[in-house]
């Protein structure tokens, strides 16, 4: 009963107005990438999912698009009930499947190329990785370039895997393939489309 009142519980109070407002927040984050975008707790999931995580979930994701849980989502029953009440999306049984995946543990991830890189004709149909973060501040600096960004921008988000500018740089060059990333702060989001480029990634 516990989980069935959870999964009830802690959608959009307003859904059109409050999917809105989270929408314009990841298409400008998109659009000028490294930008930091303010997005107010709209919706409250259940634990470990953050509130910016579940709002960019509830107004993205619906029954045709596949989400994979990373582990520490995946082990949490009212998470994935939470989801599938609010969505409808079902879950995807690998990360190659997904057409979103929710990463809880971003320096725990499976590699950029483990997603849906979509096809040559379908670039659209590869993965969007919501990854949630402390913050976008006291990480190690990643200085971006590329389209929507006049000069350079720098995003520091915690958390972020070893590797991760390096496979980074494989996903540019993939391109129009690749997988997108929705960096989900308390608060705020910023994102990082395939097209972005990390210049450098200073300690």
């Amino acid at each position: 009963m516990e989980i069935a009142a959870q999964s009830i519980e802690g959608g959009f109070a307003d859904p059109v107005f409050n999917a809105q407002t989270a929408f314009r927040a990841i298409m400008d984050a998109m659009a000028r990438p490294g930008s930091v975008q303010a997005l107010p707790p709209l919706a409250q999931p259940p634990a470990p999912l953050s509130a910016t995580a579940g709002a960019v979930a509830l107004s993205l994701c619906d029954n045709d698009t596949p989400i994979w849980l990373d582990p520490w989502l995946q082990a949490e029953a009212s998470v994935k009930a939470w989801l599938g009440f609010h969505t409808g999306a079902p879950l995807a049984n690998t990360p190659a499947d997904a057409h979103f995946a929710l990463i809880a543990n971003p320096a725990g991830m499976a590699a950029l190329d483990g997603f849906s890189q979509g096809t040559q004709e379908y670039p659209d149909r590869s993965t969007t990785l919501i990854l949630l973060t402390d913050d976008l501040v006291s990480g190690p600096s990643l200085l971006l370039e590329g389209p929507g960004i006049e000069k350079t921008a720098t995003i520091a988000p915690t958390g972020m895997p070893r590797h991760f500018v390096e496979q980074w740089k494989q996903n540019n060059q993939r391109f129009p393939r690749g997988v997108d990333i929705i960096l989900a702060a308390p608060g705020k989001l910023a994102c990082l489309p395939r097209t972005t480029r990390i210049k450098t990634m200073e300690a």
